[in-house]
């Protein structure tokens, strides 16, 4: 990928809101596309009208930018992401999340839906993402490094920023909602894991697993970005519970956990405000 496209993409974007430069980016992943409800004086961006951004494919993936207002701080939400398993490749899928950076995001709420491995997590939790492990074979950094963007070799080891966490849960409990922490695992899909895989997955660490964010996590480090992950539980994984899978459902219970979502990313986003972080 080259800076023009990137350039290309945050020029047009500025040209709709004004230059009103957002300091906060969001990234809404299936069943949480709702949250735009929560933005004020909105300016909706369907993907397909910004230069060199994909259409998204999924159910529950609308597939627009909306720029507003959360408590006053200038956001840039996406509605809809790409995914690997869509065909697109790895600059196709961060490119969103690299314009973002480019209109002048300074911290990133990455969101999903995911499937839980740890026992104690159950549809309708709320998981603050704390690392995770990448078993996709796929990093968006492979092949030239844009020198523009960040360094060859990014650092991955604070790559959900603690700050921004501790945060976030402080938040949280403020408003009684309850947010574990947990470690997430990526895999490629758009297939679910088998039972052996996610009994794997178990062992060696992970708590919960979904199909993207790690892309956009990684792109979101290389350009310096600080990241938050929150992911919402939507059915237990394979084998956890004898249950069969489907996107329906995983949509359905993300859409019943948007109240909690809705409030902690609210007030999360306020606080940081207050604290002088946006």
């Amino acid at each position: 990928m080259s800076m023009t496209k990137i350039v290309e993409a945050s020029q047009y974007i500025l040209s709709k809101i004004n230059n009103k430069k957002p300091k906060i980016g969001i990234v809404l992943g299936s069943g949480l596309g709702i949250y735009i409800d929560q933005i004020q004086n909105k300016t909706v961006i369907p993907y397909q009208d910004i230069p060199h951004f994909k259409r998204t494919s999924v159910e529950g993936h609308s597939g627009a930018l909306i720029i507003g207002e959360v408590h006053g701080v200038t956001v840039a939400a996406l509605q809809g992401r790409l995914h690997a398993y869509e065909g697109y490749a790895g600059e196709e899928i961060v490119l969103p999340v690299r314009t973002l950076a480019a209109l002048g995001v300074e911290t990133v709420f990455l969101t999903n839906a995911s499937g839980g491995i740890n026992p104690n997590f159950h549809p309708g939790d709320l998981v603050a993402i704390t690392d995770h492990i990448n078993l996709s074979g796929r990093n968006p950094l492979v092949g030239p490094n844009i020198a523009e963007l960040g360094p060859r070799f990014p650092d991955m080891g604070n790559a959900y920023d603690k700050e921004m966490r501790d945060v976030l849960h402080a938040v949280a409990k403020t408003h009684h909602v309850e947010i574990k922490d947990g470690v997430y695992c990526s895999v490629l899909g758009p297939t679910y894991e088998t039972p052996a895989e996610i009994r794997m997955m178990r062992i060696i660490g992970a708590d919960l697993v979904g199909m993207s964010t790690v892309p956009e996590v990684i792109a979101a480090n290389h350009l310096g970005l600080k990241v938050v992950g929150v992911a919402c539980i939507t059915n237990y994984a394979a084998g956890i519970k004898e249950e069969k899978l489907s996107h329906a459902d995983v949509k359905k219970v993300a859409e019943k956990a948007m109240v909690g979502f809705a409030t902690v990313l609210t007030e999360t986003i306020g606080e940081l405000k207050r604290m002088g972080k946006v």
